[in-house]
């Protein structure tokens, strides 16, 4: 792609051709303008990896750690080399724009797309997010920082209004985005679905115009959400300069209309053309090709940095009697549901297919040379585990064959248009299309697998749709999810529940394994949504168990053991774009199991994938905790290296974990209640309430363990009042034990606000590597009103107080080592970045 003369080519533009750039053509491209010589750019899925522009039949990708493990690693270079990988990523898929990162605000743990997100914390939220923006526009790929305000829960996310305090917003949930703005300057930034205050954001002039345009002098491109825009006029005016994705319905002849209604001016839809022309100008730098063929990256470098990422976001929440590290020489039991899934992202938008995933069985069976058993425990899936890994396609190769046909399976003369083999079983169509269909919106598909069962036992298929299907194995009817349907949560909240049916199979033997499915034009349900016009269907199976038997199964393995690993946690089907969790329990009979096993052998590893927080009523017999996250394409990998010893754990806490949901402060105030969220927290989110209340967590933000212990000396200070700086340095020891990472954290605290304040709020910093024995001084040097200031509703800006101010350093926000003071001379007021 060449550059273009954005001035010469505006003055060129039709109407027609201008309304036609402000929005897309299709689910992931924007409008090219050919005789001008303006291409189309291609924007992709960025949150968890780079997808490129299939959910269907995907080319694989390389799979992130999710955000709150990038979050967990503290490790701003090592997320700027993360962001260079999802740049290079990109350019595979040929990608001028990837949509990420994610810095909304985790409120509490029952958001289902907290694990997209870093951090409770504004600071670490958006250094994160600036470090990764960073490193994908090294690249020259373009990043959208999102969503762009207060996109912090699922339930009706279309709708409901957040209502905020000018406070809260400025202080928790801009500031991120403030940050990354200042440090690193993304090209793009893409609107939330939600309303704050009463007004959609994407018509908001005070998010688009006062505060990002000229409050902080935002140059990049102002996009929607996919389907995010709910007006023409309003949203242009407001500053939205791109609707995503193409045939919205808000824009392209609307726009004349509003031009003759003088509802739009024609200098305010210049303004919005320039910034897509901006926006194809700078995609020309990365010299991607227009419609590149995607391709893949799967080398041994991106393993090994997504190996390092997934190991160094591992948090080690608990270990005494030295349990950690494991020996590799000692039998072990693997127990736990989810211990042979590789459990490696979130649900939704995230999701993408991997080039490969590791599973802690398999990490871990890596490591060990003496006798590995492994039992499952118990069932732990919100829904059936996906089928499509498990058969053969008549080829014999791994997945299923999907082929397309105009009839339904009532007509015995069809034939099918389209045949492809694909390896999973969760089928979203969102962007499917084939020539056949020509525009037609029902259309049908057989999903046909052969599945060969390990062992005999009944085995319960489930079935879960946006559109109609029915399931056979041999020809018999198993589960049928078309006759009668029931409303869901699956594909977007457009789907329906799982239906389930059981068969009695022989292990050993293989069975036909078929899916009738109709498109979304055949659903029985009432809604009907946009994200999926073709519609999806997801099929799974799990054999039937006894939960007190396999949970006795697990405790004998238990016992027989020298130590134990313990895989359990979430997974994409509980933590989801689309719903927000109903509770923070682990699913199932988890924790029955847990208990029974930490009572059978007393050295066990817990090992915890999630986003986000669970509860742990078992904690107090728990001799070593690790919250491993869902760790990308290398999660296994990663856990073992850290329960083996060859990765000193590094990780700390982006988030607090809670005993129980109750003790949220979001908790009375975090669903829509007719249309509208209260944030009646106001800035006392995560740690800075707990705190604040002297409310007991069960671990606190900041924190993690290591196998070296470290200790904190020297602290000293130094005011310089001509900079406006206070110099912070401090020195860690590596007092014992191999060589490793601590986390210094520099938190401040006011002594005499005029307004309430948390007790301490993170300010700076920054992750130290040192050697058995090895000292270091780090040093912190922070701008004094950035350190000092709370947002003055009154006069509707920054306010640094003339006051006494604590410096508290330490390993996290429970555990200061270290703590010093300093004095402002004056009280000042401050707008900007």
């Amino acid at each position: 792609m060449a550059s273009i003369d954005i001035e010469d080519v505006l003055s060129q533009l039709t109407t027609f051709e201008k309304s036609k750039l402000i929005s897309g053509t299709d689910f992931w491209h924007t409008y090219p303008v050919r005789r001008l010589g303006v291409p189309s750019v291609r924007l992709s899925d960025g949150p968890n990896g780079v997808r490129g522009t299939r959910f269907f039949n995907g080319v694989p990708a390389a799979c992130f750690p999710c955000g709150t493990a990038l979050g967990a690693t503290w490790n701003m270079e090592l997320l700027a080399d993360a962001g260079h990988l999802m740049g290079v990523e990109g350019k595979a898929k040929g990608a001028h724009v990837i949509l990420g990162p994610t810095v909304n605000m985790q409120r509490s743990p029952l958001g289902g797309r907290g694990f997209e997100s870093f951090s409770e914390d504004p600071i670490l939220s958006g250094k994160s997010a600036a470090a990764i923006i960073n490193g994908i526009q090294s690249e020259n790929v373009i990043a959208t920082i999102k969503h762009f305000v207060g996109n912090d829960q699922e339930d009706e996310r279309f709708a409901v209004n957040a209502v905020i305090s000018e406070r809260a917003l400025r202080e928790i949930y801009l500031l991120p985005f403030q940050i990354a703005i200042k440090e690193s300057k993304p090209d793009a930034l893409m609107t939330a679905y939600n309303k704050v205050n009463g007004i959609h954001v994407s018509d908001s002039p005070l998010f688009l115009q006062e505060i990002l345009r000229h409050e902080w002098a935002y140059k990049g491109l102002i996009m929607s959400d996919w389907f995010g825009v709910y007006s023409t006029a309003d949203s242009v005016n407001a500053g939205v300069d791109l609707e995503m994705p193409g045939g919205s319905g808000f824009r392209g002849g609307l726009i004349q209309r509003s031009l003759e209604a003088n509802t739009i001016t024609r200098h305010t839809l210049d303004d919005r053309v320039r910034n897509v022309l901006t926006l194809v100008d700078k995609a020309a730098a990365s010299g991607i090709a227009e419609f590149a063929t995607e391709t893949t990256n799967n080398t041994p470098e991106t393993s090994a940095l997504l190996r390092q990422l997934a190991a160094e976001s591992i948090v080690v929440l608990k270990n005494e009697s030295g349990v950690l590290p494991l020996s590799k020489d000692k039998t072990t039991a693997v127990i736990g549901p989810i211990a042979k899934i590789a459990t490696f992202c979130g649900g939704g938008s995230a999701s993408l297919l991997p080039y490969y995933a590791i599973s802690p069985y398999d990490g871990i069976k890596a490591k060990v040379t003496k006798s590995l058993t492994y039992v499952e425990g118990c069932s732990a899936s919100k829904m059936k585990p996906t089928l499509g890994r498990l058969c053969e396609t008549s080829s014999g190769m791994p997945g299923v064959t999907f082929r397309a046909y105009l009839e339904p399976s009532s007509n015995a003369s069809r034939s099918f248009f389209d045949e492809i083999e694909l390896p999973d079983t969760d089928i979203k169509l969102m962007d499917y299309s084939h020539p056949a269909l020509d525009g037609k919106s029902v259309f049908y598909a057989d999903v046909i697998g052969h599945y060969t069962p390990d062992m005999s036992g009944v085995y319960e298929f489930g079935l879960t749709v946006y559109g109609t299907a029915k399931l056979f194995v041999d020809g018999k009817l198993v589960v049928d999810n078309e006759t009668v349907q029931r409303k869901g949560e699956s594909f977007f909240n457009f789907g329906t529940i799982e239906e389930t049916g059981k068969i009695d199979l022989k292990g050993g033997k293989t069975y036909e394994v078929k899916v009738e499915f109709g498109s979304s034009s055949t659903s029985k349900l009432e809604n009907s949504g946009p994200l999926l016009p073709s519609g999806g269907v997801r099929i799974g199976v799990a054999k039937v168990i006894e939960t007190h038997v396999e949970i006795q199964k697990a405790v004998e393995a238990a016992k027989l053991a020298d130590q134990v690993i313990l895989n359990i946690g979430l997974g994409s089907d509980w933590e989801s774009e689309g719903y927000d969790r109903k509770h923070m329990k682990l699913p199932g009979a988890t924790d029955l199991l847990v208990e029974a096993v930490l009572d059978a052998n007393p050295n066990t590893v817990v090992v915890l994938q999630s986003g986000t927080p669970v509860e742990m009523p078992w904690i107090a017999n728990a001799k070593a905790v690790v919250q491993a996250w869902y760790g990308g394409n290398e999660a296994g990998n990663g856990i073992a290296d850290v329960l083996f010893g060859d990765f000193n754990p590094s990780g700390r806490l982006p988030l607090s974990f809670p005993i129980k949901v109750q003790d949220n402060p979001a908790y009375l105030n975090y669903r829509s209640e007719r249309g509208r969220t209260l944030y009646g927290e106001d800035i006392y989110i995560g740690y800075r309430y707990y705190e604040a209340v002297e409310k007991e967590v069960l671990f606190p933000f900041g924190h993690g363990l290591s196998y070296s212990t470290f200790k904190f000396s020297d602290l000293a200070i130094k005011v310089d009042p001509a900079a406006a700086t206070v110099t912070i340095n401090t020195t860690v020891t590596n007092f014992s034990g191999p060589a490793g990472s601590e986390v210094v954290q520099v938190y401040v605290h006011q002594h005499n606000p005029s307004i309430s304040r948390p007790p301490k709020e993170l300010k700076a910093f920054s992750k130290v590597a040192l050697a058995p024995g090895e000292s270091r001084t780090v040093e912190f040097v922070l701008e004094i009103k950035r350190a000092t200031s709370f947002w003055d509703e009154i006069e509707k800006a920054w306010i640094s107080e003339k006051d006494t101010y604590d410096i508290l350093v330490g390993s996290s926000s429970a555990d200061i080592r270290l703590t010093t003071q300093f004095e402002t001379e004056k009280t000042i007021w401050w707008n900007g970045l």
